[in-house]
């Protein structure tokens, strides 16, 4: 249960931290606003909140597992949100982060 509940706070945590982002995106670039800009920093707000609940206390291995969440989510998001279309390229990378989670967060330590 602890692994697939750190997956579902992982989860989380990339829709706070990329949304957050996308949102602030969307105000300053796409000139909608600073109400998107502001639900921005809220969301990312929000992402480093989610972060401190994964079961692990090491904060270092939960930022690092985390960089290769966001690489495949943002990928994610722009497929859903931007219409962008990875290559296969983007996605043996994206691929190659997520085994990075698995190591990084799941394999088995001794101690």
């Amino acid at each position: 249960m602890t692994v697939a509940r750190s997956i579902v706070l992982f989860v989380l945590a990339a829709v706070a931290e990329i949304g957050g982002a996308w949102l602030i995106w969307q105000g300053v670039r796409e000139h909608r606003g600073w109400v998107w800009a502001g639900a921005g920093v809220v969301a990312l707000g929000l992402y480093g909140f989610v972060a401190t609940l994964q079961p692990d206390a090491s904060f270092g291995r939960i930022l690092a597992a985390y960089g290769g969440v966001f690489v495949a989510g943002s990928l994610l998001w722009g497929m859903a949100v931007d219409g962008f279309r990875p290559d296969r390229w983007d996605v043996a990378g994206a691929v190659v982060c997520l085994v990075g989670v698995g190591l990084i967060m799941y394999a088995p330590r001794s101690g």
